[in-house]
């Protein structure tokens, strides 16, 4: 194994909200972030909570938050979630139609000391976000469609992974590559070889009966 990795637990699978704060609990101090995906049915045909939600986890537990924001033309919501204690804001490439907005975007997230995160979906190529990622601290690959928990990793979303990890290394870049959906312990040794940094899983280790085992068992540390 060329390197250790960082697990974001992922949010989506709690359809009742009230047991995230439980759940950020119960993983805080065995994964290092919490995957708080955020839709409003703009983007993806779901809907789930907002910046309320966020600040209240942030005020209840100690684990450092990785905001997915699967939302059209996110920039007005932004400062909400600086505000709400976000360590990471993530936004797709695809949720702006001007994409000068995506880069004022990034911009606003970095100036306000939060990680900027930019996401593509599985039919959109790495070379249309080439240009942004420059500047951006993660590039978060969905191995799904997003909007829908428990899918199957899509095969060829690892080789976007190994174009993505040879791009950093020709220009020197330091941005971390994020990897989200379908992640499991089959599948994390071949992310992670393939240069993956941080793998997000929800219905993996949500669904385990001994949680803390199943994000030891991401990491591939063997």
């Amino acid at each position: 194994m060329r390197r250790n990795v960082d697990v974001s637990v992922s949010t989506d699978p709690i359809s009742d909200y009230q047991n995230i704060i439980e759940y950020a609990k119960e993983v805080q101090g065995e994964s290092e972030f919490l995957h708080c995906d955020i839709m409003n049915e703009n983007f993806v045909p779901k809907n789930t909570y907002d910046f309320n939600l966020v600040k209240n986890i942030n005020r209840n537990s100690l684990i450092m938050l990785d905001v997915h924001l699967m939302v059209n033309e996110p920039s007005e919501d932004i400062e909400k979630y600086i505000d709400a204690g976000a360590n990471i804001i993530t936004v797709h490439y695809e949720a702006f139609e001007d994409k000068n907005d995506l880069v004022e975007a990034i911009k606003f997230i970095k100036a306000n000391h939060t990680l900027a995160g930019i996401s593509l979906k599985p039919e959109t190529q790495f070379k249309e976000i080439r240009p942004f990622v420059f500047n951006a601290d993660v590039v978060l690959v969905m191995g799904v469609e997003p909007g829908k928990s428990g899918q199957t990793l899509m095969p060829e979303m690892i080789d976007r992974v190994r174009e993505i990890d040879k791009f950093r290394q020709e220009n020197n870049l330091h941005f971390k590559i994020e990897f989200d959906g379908g992640v499991n312990p089959e599948n994390a040794k071949t992310l992670i070889e393939a240069g993956v940094d941080i793998l997000v899983s929800g219905s993996f280790v949500y669904n385990s009966k001994n949680r803390s085992e199943a994000i030891k068992q991401l990491r591939c540390l063997e």
